[in-house]
């Protein structure tokens, strides 16, 4: 059996395609449509209420009867007693007040972390899979989900993330390089660490570990899917190629800065969230990067910053947007997701001499 194989019985789909779970811009539709194609589709559930969360996933399975993934964010719960966060809200006050807005908001957390409400949830519903990022649950939940019969996929950014994973029941991993869009998956070093390329990193975890490993980051066509494979992946995961998909969630503001990408739009920033994520340099990140080191502790940054965000997409203005994508945006087409998926694997195979 080949790597590849090992991958897609343990999902039970067709193709080793993952469309990487976004928050924010995957949708049910955009996850039925891979998924009905033969890949894995996904939905991101950062942000969302548990009613939410369930709403998505009934309006996904009434577009398909095929496998899906849910992800979850796995971090601490921030401590904000001793951050002073003074310099940072004195630094938004004037953009709050060019948009016409009130005080800058002190910092507070938008949602919580994967908490046992969200476990009681997810064994209700029970998707094929789970992801997670930053780490996994504890090691209870992570046994009541594989008692379930849910799949569990962790993401890791270093080789020491990836056997840490697997010693705590990962079914396979997602190996994150650091051409990846979004936030960095990286949870056992420092925040600011885990910045090793895909090219370099899959290799290494894929010899580090014995489950099946999943490539992710800068894989925008169809030679990056082939060159996963070379390197010794059993799949691939790609999110910012499916932002160009008309079933994504994707603002028009996002979509023309995607279009308009090159290699070097984007920036690793904590402006947004509190912790590293991959964006297209906008005004905020520009004029602000000076203050990286003063964020408020993720998630609650995105609390300080949101309000400027929503009146962006409002009005159609890039400046505050958290414009998340890879390095690989230029190679992003738009296309429908299915038939993006059924060309990734096609061209790929082609490519590959099959």
């Amino acid at each position: 059996m080949n790597t590849a194989d090992r991958l897609t019985r343990l999902l039970d789909i067709d193709l080793p395609i993952i469309q990487a779970p976004m928050a924010g811009a995957s949708t049910a539709e955009l996850a039925a449509a891979v998924s009905n194609a033969g890949g894995l589709g996904s939905l991101g559930t950062a942000m969302m209420t548990p009613a939410e969360v369930r709403a998505q996933t009934g309006a996904l399975r009434a577009l398909t009867n095929k496998p899906f993934n849910l992800n979850f964010f796995v971090h601490a719960e921030p401590n904000l007693a001793n951050y002073d966060g003074k310099e940072m809200r004195g630094a938004l006050k004037p953009y709050f007040a060019e948009l016409g807005l009130g005080d800058v908001p002190e910092p507070a957390s938008p949602a919580p972390a994967f908490n046992d409400e969200m476990l009681d949830l997810l064994l209700e519903l029970r998707p094929r899979v789970a992801s997670f990022h930053f780490g996994l649950p504890s090691a209870d939940a992570v046994r009541a989900l594989k008692e379930a019969g849910i799949v569990i996929l962790g993401s890791a950014t270093t080789a020491a993330e990836a056997r840490a994973l697997e010693t705590g029941g990962a079914d396979a991993i997602i190996a994150q390089g650091h051409e990846a869009g979004g936030h960095r998956g990286t949870f056992l070093d420092h925040v600011d660490l885990g910045t090793v390329g895909t090219m370099a990193l899959v290799p290494q975890v894929v010899d580090a570990v014995s489950v099946p490993v999943i490539a992710a980051g800068g894989i925008g066509d169809a030679r990056g899917v082939a060159a996963a494979f070379m390197l010794g992946a059993a799949g691939v995961q790609l999110g910012t190629a499916y932002l160009a998909c008309p079933e994504a969630g994707t603002h028009p503001v996002h979509r023309k800065a995607l279009a308009e990408a090159s290699d070097h739009s984007t920036v690793v920033t904590k402006l947004f969230s509190g912790r590293p994520a991959r964006a297209i340099r906008n005004r905020l990140t520009e004029e602000l990067h000076s203050l990286e080191t003063l964020t408020a502790p993720f998630p609650s940054q995105r609390a300080l910053v949101a309000p400027l965000a929503r009146v962006s997409a409002k009005e159609n203005r890039a400046e505050f947007m958290p414009l998340w994508s890879g390095q690989a945006a230029a190679l992003s087409k738009a296309e429908p997701a299915a038939e993006k998926t059924l060309r990734l694997m096609r061209d790929a195979e082609k490519l590959m001499g099959r």
